[in-house]
């Protein structure tokens, strides 16, 4: 009797897909949900111009003719259209594993070289006599830390240092961990304004929403971390959110967004026509220290720049003119 044939009736699982797949290598290599959000969208974006085919049977030439089409007919500016070709690469390089000549070849947009946007100490000032609550003292700590928007955001309880006046700015640009001061006059507000954050955590902890998203791995190393107090956010939002990734519903960080407006509302209000925004704290906050006659490499390694020549841009800016020299004209009798 010959044997029946027996067929399995489970079914094969389906491969994920090219976009499911790109945004695990992401999370793999701890991009953020930012950039994962921007690089899945370019891809997309690359896909649908070319009419749904699959990257994998496209090129060089398929992502020269996405690129001409933002700057053309996009007219997009060159940060952005770099960011597109970052996204493509990525997709090519760490997903679709291709490692042919041409992604070495791609060139990207050359970005204009411009000179920040500076207030000088007195517009500071009007900016900041218009602000109130939590985004003054976020427009206070930008101005007097240099910090970026988004560490002054993320910062958490334990990287500010109130007996060394220190703020411990980590995972900054570049995956770099810094030093920057706290300034004195904000110590007392900050305690203030954490002793009412303290409170809205102890009515988190008791409504088992206190956990707080933890860089990497650091969730499953220290498992009960989460919860701390010292990893939480300083600034938070004002009611809790689902996170995209895993799907947990707790208390985020505040949004940037209320920050830029309010200061863009200052901005207004005190009639000034710079093109402002809290960025511009940053430099001006460099501007300044130079200015105050502060060495240029104690103002790169406060800011957090990799190259010197970075930190030189802010010499352009200075009230003296051009590279700090005085023009010989002001020195005729």
């Amino acid at each position: 009797m010959t044997p029946q044939t027996v067929y399995s009736t489970e079914a094969k699982p389906k491969p994920p897909k090219l976009l499911d797949q790109v945004r695990e290598k992401l999370r793999l290599k701890h991009y953020s949900i930012r950039t994962e959000s921007q690089y899945v969208q370019w891809i997309r974006r690359f896909i649908l111009f070319h009419g749904k085919r699959h990257p994998r049977d496209m090129g060089a030439s398929e992502v020269e003719a996405f690129l001409t089409h933002l700057a053309v007919e996009g007219n997009v500016a060159a940060s952005t259209q770099n960011q597109a070709l970052s996204a493509l690469l990525f997709l090519y390089r760490e997903v679709l594993n291709s490692k042919l000549p041409w992604m070495n070849e791609m060139v990207r947009a050359k970005r204009p070289a411009r000179l920040p946007v500076v207030l000088t100490q007195a517009e500071v000032q009007a900016v900041l006599s218009r602000m109130q609550g939590v985004p003054l003292l976020l427009a206070q700590l930008l101005y007097g830390t240099g910090m970026r928007l988004m560490e002054c955001i993320r910062l958490r309880v334990k990287d500010v240092d109130f007996d060394r006046l220190e703020i411990l700015v980590r995972d900054g640009k570049g995956g770099k961990d810094r030093v920057t001061m706290l300034p004195q006059k904000l110590a007392a507000a900050l305690q203030q304004h954490l002793t009412w954050r303290r409170a809205l955590y102890q009515d988190d902890l008791g409504a088992g929403k206190a956990d707080v998203h933890l860089p990497h791995a650091l969730a499953i190393k220290y498992p009960g971390a989460s919860t701390q107090w010292g990893w939480q956010y300083i600034f938070v939002a004002a009611s809790y959110s689902t996170d995209p990734r895993s799907g947990v519903v707790r208390r985020h960080h505040l949004d940037e967004k209320q920050l830029q407006r309010a200061f863009k509302r200052a901005v207004q209000a005190a009639g000034f026509a710079k093109p402002a925004t809290p960025h511009t704290l940053r430099h001006s906050f460099a501007t300044h220290l130079l200015q105050a006659g502060y060495d240029i490499r104690t103002v790169q390694e406060l800011l957090g720049h990799a190259d010197v020549a970075t930190t030189m841009i802010y010499t352009h800016v200075l009230n003296k003119g051009g590279r700090g020299v005085s023009s010989p004209l002001d020195i005729l009798q």
